[in-house]
């Protein structure tokens, strides 16, 4: 099954603004959903389940690229969705250099643009 992987930055020291990018994310996966697309957004799954995790563990970028990487190496597309933060993002950097690395296409998305 082809799908798009969803990368969006997420870390930051204030939960408000996790949140936010959480919510973000939901936004524009919720966008792909209603067109039919198959996507895999990491945050939108990920940020639940941080809830239930060890509060170091939540934070612990090795642990997530671990969890991430696999499946991003299956997608057919990898967007980016360019809100606050993508450009000094960790994760996003390493999605990116990732992607570039194993031939997946690389798109910039906006929210305020449907896809």
């Amino acid at each position: 099954m082809k799908f798009i992987y969803l990368a969006s930055p997420y870390s930051h020291p204030d939960p408000a603004v996790r949140e936010a990018r959480y919510v973000a994310a939901c936004k524009k996966t919720a966008q792909y959903a209603k067109k039919g697309i198959a996507v895999f957004a990491p945050i939108v799954h990920s940020h639940p389940v941080a809830a239930y995790m060890d509060p170091a563990d939540c934070m612990n970028f090795d642990l997530w690229m671990k969890l991430d990487l696999p499946i991003l190496k299956d997608a057919a597309e990898m967007h980016i969705l360019c809100i606050d933060g993508w450009r000094s993002s960790k994760g996003v950097a390493r999605e990116i250099e990732f992607a570039q690395y194993n031939g997946i296409p690389t798109k910039q998305v906006f929210l305020d643009v449907e896809p």
